[in-house]
């Protein structure tokens, strides 16, 4: 259903106006993603402190990670469905409450275990958070030039909150240690609950589809059982059976999946999306800048501190080109696209995060910073041309009423791409270090490794990504990708 359709009313059912307060309500919902995402970056500046603190190896740090992860990228598109289902609001501050309360658990978490099961609440609260808000701003502004505007100010958060990560996460470890980046979340959830509960207004799509309950369920295992295996399988051996049973049930899961998304009648991912090819090609250019760019960054904190010896703070501040480029870059990307056309500006900017990370992978513990700040800004810069244009091409790619299911589809794999590079570079790590390398040459394979994907992404694109005009066939109202899913458009 298109917004005016939508079933709206604020905490009063005698009210049923989406525009009440918009200013209050764009606010509320844009400082609700800028937690999410300074949540996103905060992690790796925390992340030497933590492995000393914990008592944890590589292993552990990748489970930090990619607990929160994973569960984002598999139930991003749920959460969507449940907004528009359920109502915007109330799945909007039940993902507050979650992801604030799973805060708290991460900051009093006395051993690893807890702090990783912290993360996977975390990771919950998110991908509940992330689509609803969107959805509560497309019921708000169901004029196309506002709504415009008010997602360009929620994505001018988002960026706020990437940047604002690694100095604040540096600031905080310093002064108080790790706990303290996972608390500074309570305060800004306490606002949210606050605030939304008084200007939010509820508002719900009666004919959206059904919960996908197998497709979810089985998505989560079957990625799940792939991270397992790839992460854990640097210590236990590649050839042990445990290790040789999550690749295995990672397989068998993962056709189960297919399988299920091919038959029931409101797949979470419609399977003849990715028929067309522009469809395809920009997801899988997608999942490689997820695994390059999550992948990597999760390493920057860990080369300053543990190679080059500075402190936690120093190396927050010098991870900062890379976040500050993508910043600045970002809101052209989408200009230059519509100039050029997918492919030139995706293909470039996979070429410049490639060639950044390669050049990352010679740098060295007597590498001056002057000689480093570079290497991270034009890998920012490429990355930042890549993610709006494909998720762009993604969305041309199909029928207008599928939009939103496109773009959720996008940021999905994109974060399945984050999850699969730090369990795949790690592995990296891993065995450099089984063979005798030191952490350092590690590092410089795995940045390496990183750099390499890419630029064959580069050629992938450049190749295979052509200009195609949107599917011809129309979704009926209420299936997923319909008007009714618009909060499947939010990205984490």
């Amino acid at each position: 259903m298109t917004a005016h359709a939508d079933v709206t009313r604020t905490g009063s059912p005698a009210v049923p106006d989406p525009r009440t307060n918009r200013a209050a309500l764009l606010t509320v919902v844009c400082l609700g993603q800028f937690m999410v995402l300074l949540d996103s970056t905060i992690v790796g500046a925390a992340l030497p402190d933590m492995q000393r603190r914990l008592h944890t190896g590589l292993n552990g740090l990748q489970w930090i990670v990619d607990a929160y992860v994973l569960l984002v990228a598999m139930l991003l598109l749920s959460g969507g469905v449940f907004a528009d289902r359920f109502g915007r609001k109330r799945v909007f501050l039940s993902g507050v409450v979650v992801f604030t309360l799973a805060s708290v658990v991460c900051s009093f978490a006395p051993s690893l275990g807890w702090l990783v099961a912290g993360r996977v609440l975390q990771g919950v609260g998110a991908a509940a958070l992330s689509p609803a808000s969107l959805a509560l701003l497309s019921a708000a502004y169901p004029v196309p030039q506002e709504r415009v505007r008010a997602i360009g100010l929620w994505a001018g958060f988002s960026g706020i909150g990437l940047a604002a990560g690694p100095l604040a996460g540096g600031v905080l470890v310093e002064v108080f240690g790790w706990p303290a980046i996972f608390l500074v979340n309570v305060p800004i959830g306490a606002i949210l609950l606050l605030a939304g509960l008084r200007v939010l207004a509820e508002s719900r799509n009666p004919g959206a589809p059904a919960i996908d309950v197998p497709g979810t369920v089985l998505s989560v295992l079957s990625v799940g059982a792939l991270t397992y295996a790839l992460i854990e399988g640097g210590s236990r051996g590649w050839t042990s059976p445990v290790i040789l049973g999550g690749f295995a049930a990672a397989a068998a899961l993962l056709a189960a999946f297919v399988v299920v998304e091919a038959r029931v009648a409101a797949p979470m991912l419609p399977l003849r999306l990715f028929r067309r090819r522009l469809f395809t090609v920009s997801n899988v250019a997608m999942v490689v800048v997820g695994f390059a760019l999550m992948g990597s960054s999760f390493f920057f904190s860990q080369f300053f501190v543990y190679v080059q010896g500075a402190s936690i703070l120093e190396a927050g501040l010098r991870t900062l080109p890379a976040t500050l480029a993508m910043v600045v870059v970002s809101p052209y990307a989408g200009r230059l696209a519509a100039r050029h056309g997918f492919r030139v500006v995706v293909t470039a900017g996979l070429a410049l995060a490639g060639l950044g990370l390669v050049a990352l992978g010679f740098v060295h513990a007597g590498t001056g910073y002057a000689n480093v700040w570079w290497r991270l800004a034009v890998a920012g810069v490429g990355f930042a041309l890549t993610m709006s244009p494909l998720t762009g091409a993604a969305i041309q790619a199909v029928s207008p009423r599928e939009g939103g299911l496109a773009s959720g589809v996008s940021s999905t794999t994109r974060q399945i791409g984050a999850v699969l590079g730090v369990a795949v570079l790690g592995a990296v790590v891993h065995t450099r270090e089984a063979a005798g390398a030191s952490f350092a040459a590690g590092l410089n394979a795995a940045f390496l490794t990183a750099g390499a994907v890419t630029l064959v992404s580069a050629v992938f694109t450049g190749l295979l990504m052509t200009r195609s005009g949107p599917a011809a066939e129309s979704t009926p109202p209420g299936r997923p990708g319909g008007p009714g899913s618009r909060g499947a458009e939010a990205v984490g």
